[in-house]
């Protein structure tokens, strides 16, 4: 009889894998006597219904695309999109900062639903399921207007930070990227975050930053001048959003609402309010 109970509870959550995390009343016959049995199933649900709420996480020192503003108040491009994505989904959004060499523990463990905050397609296709790309984003490097460094060869002997686990140092520590100017450095230090990469600039502990061109136009625009982007490019790359791999349900969810952005002018007058359409790289065939 146990092995009855527990084929009739097996089968119980088999069947909740279609309909996701719960805890399921089965009614198990043992003797002629019923007795409820709390099955707890721990399983995913890929889509969302209206009411249901859109976990999304982001490096909150990220700006234009996430950042905490003066107010304290999590802002930004991304962001942007993303109360506008829910707003017609009517789901509601929960802004999860996160530590960005964390983003993959966060998403694999259900914690976050995507991982949207200028996410680099390029070198991770594999490892995520990716909405179409949105951003043309390029690796740069930015020093002090009177550092006196023009090029990137003028890097060498210098001290260049760059973000924890950013495209910047995957550009830089690549073998078929920019490894060899990398070993020029006197070092490649890294940072959790731009902030810091800045206020070293400054205080002369480092000599130039590693980042993404619109964070470091970012930049220099709140700090009012004072710094300069080298006109060569490091890396060129593709901003998305990153979904657990395997969760297309989500991810098309997303899409439709940004196509339907994208066709009445919103996407466009969001990007014009952060400064970005020059970046704009989101396309739709239909």
């Amino acid at each position: 009889m146990k092995k009855s109970i527990a084929v009739i509870i097996s089968a119980v959550v088999f069947m909740g894998a279609f309909v996701g995390c719960n805890r399921t009343d089965v009614a198990v016959t043992t003797a002629g006597e019923s007795t409820e049995v709390q099955v707890e199933t721990n399983l995913e649900v890929e889509g969302k219904n209206e009411g249901d709420k859109l976990i999304v996480g982001f490096d909150a020192s990220f700006p234009p695309y996430g950042y905490r503003d003066d107010n304290g108040e999590y802002v930004g491009f991304d962001l942007s999109l993303a109360e506008e994505v829910c707003k017609r989904n009517g789901w509601e959004l929960v802004k999860q900062p996160i530590d960005w060499d964390a983003k993959d523990m966060e998403i694999n463990s259900g914690s976050i639903d995507c991982i949207w905050n200028g996410f680099t397609i390029n070198g991770r296709e594999n490892a995520y399921t990716w909405s179409r790309p949105y951003i043309d984003n390029s690796q740069v490097i930015v020093v002090s207007e009177d550092s006196g460094i023009e090029s990137l060869a003028d890097l060498s002997g210098k001290i260049v930070e760059v973000q924890a686990d950013s495209s910047a140092l995957t550009a830089l520590e690549d073998k078929e990227g920019q490894a060899e100017l990398a070993e020029t450095f006197a070092a490649l230090n890294q940072v959790p975050d731009y902030n810091t990469a800045f206020m070293n600039l400054e205080a002369g502990a480092a000599d130039a930053v590693a980042m993404d061109i619109g964070v470091a136009e970012y930049q220099i625009k709140q700090r009012d001048g004072g710094y300069i982007i080298l006109d060569e490019f490091i890396a060129t790359e593709q901003y998305g959003i990153g979904f657990k791999l395997g969760n297309e349900v989500l991810r098309d969810q997303i899409e439709a609402a940004l196509v339907e952005m994208y066709k009445d002018g919103t996407f466009l007058q969001i990007a014009e309010d952060w400064g970005l359409t020059s970046s704009l790289a989101f396309e739709i065939t239909e």
